[in-house]
């Protein structure tokens, strides 16, 4: 964690490779990502679809609004459905994001137990539709699906908020990951910007290497009290062959997935980035650049995003 303490010195975390924000938009990028495929990332509704005819598990959508008249048809949208989620399609960083974790009656509670009324979820999702959380401001559609129950294996290690796994996706092997657990601070949010807890994965088990609260090692979580140093992520292969297909099916040769772990279903891929932060790095406590140096010199190419998973794991054994 040394390298922390550094970061004034950009020349210096170069040399310990550290991959600075520059050199991840001109050096990897730029030379990976065509950005006439950015929309397929940028866009949650056009990944899901196409996730969807690759069979890659993700939360099943329940509607989609585009304009601004279907918006009063919302409790005709979710009827039949007491838990959902509202999402700008183009949205980043969890803004706009709306958890419903019970609707009945025109009452709508959050997962943080606010009661709402339809008028003020109406103007949530025209605030969506105006792009208020959109990337650059653009029109935007909302997006609604269902609720993820997360796994009962992290119970005891997220505040309230559903915990998630990024995976640093390079020429469709996974180079780093870490798990991003929700905190008070962070309002149930797994931000790390917000005050989240990112905790650095071993990319061959699953299993933690060292945690960060506001760049700040930690061994246990702030809320909860549980011990980071023993999580193990279940179904690693699983959550690593999602990021792996999702080379295949973007085309995105630098991608960033974020994968959630449904109790009833599994991992499941709730969306990816063709931009993807670089706090990945500190969580880890190591720098990204002799991880893509050694994917690129020495791991086999041509291989099935299954065959990728597969090396990968075994290069521990």
């Amino acid at each position: 964690m040394n390298w922390l303490k550094i970061f004034s010195y950009p020349r210096k975390l170069h040399e310990i490779g550290v991959l600075g924000m520059n050199a991840r938009n001109y050096k990897v990028i730029s030379k990976c990502n065509k950005r006439s495929l950015y929309p397929l990332v940028d866009d949650k509704v056009q990944t899901k679809m196409l996730a969807n005819k690759i069979n890659i598990n993700t939360p099943k959508m329940i509607g989609v609004i585009e304009h601004q008249y279907q918006v009063k048809d919302l409790p005709d949208i979710v009827s039949g459905h007491s838990e959902f989620v509202i999402k700008p399609s183009h949205g980043s960083g969890g803004k706009g994001v709306l958890v419903i974790k019970q609707f009945s009656d025109g009452i709508f509670i959050t997962a943080s137990e606010k009661k709402l009324t339809f008028k003020e979820v109406y103007q949530h999702v025209s605030n969506i539709l105006s792009g208020l959380y959109s990337l650059g401001g653009q029109y935007d559609v909302a997006l609604i699906e269902e609720l993820v129950h997360f796994s009962n294996a992290f119970e005891s290690y997220s505040y309230q908020g559903i915990p998630d796994v990024r995976v640093i996706v390079y020429k469709g092997y996974p180079a780093m990951a870490m798990t991003r657990l929700a905190t008070k601070e962070s309002a149930g949010r797994a931000n790390l910007h917000q005050g989240a807890v990112g905790v650095g994965l071993d990319i061959h088990t699953g299993r933690t290497l060292q945690a960060v609260c506001h760049n700040v090692p930690i061994k246990i979580h702030p809320d909860t009290g549980a011990d980071l140093f023993s999580i193990k992520v279940p179904m690693w292969r699983e959550h690593l062959l999602i990021g792996a297909q999702a080379y295949e099916m973007t085309g995105l040769a630098y991608l960033g997935a974020d994968i959630v772990l449904d109790r009833d279903r599994g991992p499941m891929m709730l969306e990816l980035n063709a931009r993807p932060g670089l706090a990945v790095q500190i969580a880890n406590g190591k720098g990204l650049i002799e991880a893509l140096k050694k994917i690129d010199k020495e791991y086999p190419k041509n291989l099935s995003p299954e065959e990728r998973i597969d090396f990968v794991l075994n290069l521990k054994k």
